[in-house]
């Protein structure tokens, strides 16, 4: 699914998998997060993604009021999850809001692990 947002000069196209790479780098750029990770649903499996794959660590879903946006994490050992969940969600929106024009709605975070 792609975003649009229309304004006086035209319509803008942005695709899912540019807001999957935003959030995603956003995600990185904060203190505490060790790796993006991908649970698969059918063994609980983690596996931990590098910043190649780290799309496959969120999911978008774009509705005309919004983007919700799901994260899924591995963090540091040590650290306030809640304050590190606090300051993605505070990146992440200030990122797509501000590089791309479109409005986040929710942005939910999946902590699968920490590492020591």
């Amino acid at each position: 699914m792609e975003c649009r947002i229309n304004n006086a000069l035209g319509q803008i196209t942005i695709s899912e998998d540019v807001l999957l790479k935003v959030a995603g780098y956003a995600t990185l750029e904060c203190y505490g997060i060790v790796a993006m990770s991908s649970k698969h649903a059918t063994d609980g499996f983690v596996e931990w993604l590098g910043r190649e794959n780290l799309a496959k660590g969120v999911e978008v879903n774009i509705t005309d009021d919004g983007i919700d946006i799901d994260l899924y994490i591995i963090v540091e050992y040590g650290i306030s999850i809640v304050e590190v969940c606090n300051i993605i969600r505070s990146q992440v929106c200030y990122k797509i809001e501000n590089m791309t024009g479109a409005r986040v709605r929710k942005v939910n975070i999946t902590v699968e692990g920490i590492r020591i």
